[in-house]
C-alpha cells in the first residue's frame, strides 16, 4: 500500500499490553490527520509481514525489551524502512541502566550511588553494600527493564535478599542502588530540545507501573513542576543533555529525583508510553503541541541510521 504507516505494537516483552494501548492511540491520531494506517504486532516472523507490506515508515509503538533495547531498530535498518524514535545504539544505551550510568557519570550528571549483581553472587550483597556505601532503603531491579517493571524498594537485607532471589531467576544482572527521597520530576525533551517538566505525587511508594497505567492509581500530575525558575531550567538542560550523550532521536522522557537542592537522573527512557494517561502528551499539550500533531512530528522525524 502507497505510503503505508505501519505501527508497530505487541511485541514479546512485559509491557506487551501497554504497548497495544500506545499504538492505537498513535494510529488513531495518524488516521485523524490522513495517513494510511495499519498495526502489526511485532512477535514470531513480523520482520517478513513488514517487508511484504513495504511501509513508507514504520512508527515504533513498543516498549520494553526488543522494541526499545536496540533490537527491532537494527531490523528496520536491515530493512532500509524508516523509523520514529532512538537508533540501534543510543536504544541499546538508554535501556541498559548500567551502561546509560556510566555514561552519565563520565559527563557529570548526578545518578543515584550503584553496583550490579550477577546471578550466583548473592553472598557479595552485603560487601558491595559496604563498599560502596549504600545505606536502607535500597531499590533493586532489572538492568534492563522499562515501566518500573521489578522494582523494589527494600527496607532491610531480608527484603533486599527476597527480592534478589525473585527477580534472579528471570534476569541474569539485577541493579542495586541507593534509594533518594524527594520530588519525582519527568522531563520531557522533543527532538532537541526540553519542552517542559512535571512533578508527581503519586498515592502508591514510587511510580510505579500501577501508578502509571492505572487511573485508580489517582497518581497527582502537577505541571508545570514546582520548582524555581532556576531549578527548573536546570533540570531541563540536563534532560537535553543526556539526551545528547545518549545520542538519542525523536522523543524521550528522563526521570529525577530532586532531593537536597540537587537532580539525581534515574534513567532516559526513549520509547515515553504515549497512552491517555502518559506524562509527555501530557507535557507536549501544556506547550500547545496537541496529541495528533506530536505524532505527527514524529512521523515526518522517522528516517534510517539513526
Amino acid at each position: 500500500m502507497k505510503n503505508l504507516i505501519v505501527v508497530l505494537v505487541g511485541g514479546l516483552s512485559g509491557e506487551r499490553k501497554i504497548s497495544f494501548l500506545t499504538g492505537r492511540a498513535c494510529s488513531s491520531a495518524l488516521k485523524k490527520k490522513g495517513y494510511k494506517v495499519r498495526e502489526l504486532d511485532a512477535k514470531g516472523y513480523f520482520a517478513n509481514k513488514l517487508k511484504n507490506l513495504k511501509p513508507k515508515i514504520v512508527f515504533n509503538a513498543l516498549h520494553g525489551k526488543y522494541g526499545e533495547d536496540g533490537f527491532v531498530q537494527s531490523i528496520l535498518e536491515s530493512l532500509k524502512i524508516p523509523y520514529t524514535h532512538s537508533g540501534v545504539l543510543s536504544s541499546s544505551l538508554a535501556m541498559n541502566k548500567e551502561l546509560s550510568k556510566i555514561l552519565f557519570i563520565k559527563n557529570k550528571i548526578k545518578t543515584p550511588n550503584y553496583f550490579i549483581i550477577k546471578k550466583g553472587y548473592k553472598k557479595k550483597l552485603k560487601i558491595h553494600l559496604k563498599s560502596k556505601k549504600i545505606k536502607f532503603p535500597i531499590v533493586i531491579k532489572p538492568i534492563n527493564e522499562g515501566s518500573s517493571l521489578g522494582v523494589y524498594i527494600c527496607t532491610n537485607l531480608k527484603e533486599l535478599i527476597k527480592n534478589y532471589n525473585k527477580l534472579i531467576k528471570e534476569y541474569d544482572q539485577i541493579l542495586v542502588e541507593e534509594y533518594i527521597p524527594g520530588k519525582e520530576i519527568q522531563v520531557a525533551v522533543m527532538g532537541k530540545k526540553a519542552l517542559g517538566a512535571i512533578e508527581l505525587v503519586p498515592k502508591r511508594k514510587f511510580y510505579d507501573y500501577k501508578a502509571k497505567y492505572s487511573s485508580s492509581a489517582k497518581t497527582k500530575h502537577i505541571m508545570p513542576a514546582p520548582l524555581s525558575h532556576q531549578n527548573y531550567k536546570k533540570v531541563l538542560l540536563i534532560a537535553e543533555k543526556a539526551h545528547k550523550i545518549l545520542g538519542c532521536r525523536g522523543i524521550t522522557r528522563s526521570d529525577f529525583r530532586f532531593a537536597n537542592n540537587k537532580f539525581y537522573l534515574l534513567e532516559t527512557n526513549t520509547q515515553p508510553g504515549m497512552t491517555k494517561l502518559s506524562l509527555f502528551p501530557e507535557i507536549a499539550n501544556y506547550n500547545g503541541i496537541n496529541f495528533e500533531d506530536l505524532v505527527v512530528w514524529m512521523i515526518k522525524d522517522a528516517s534510517n541510521n539513526r
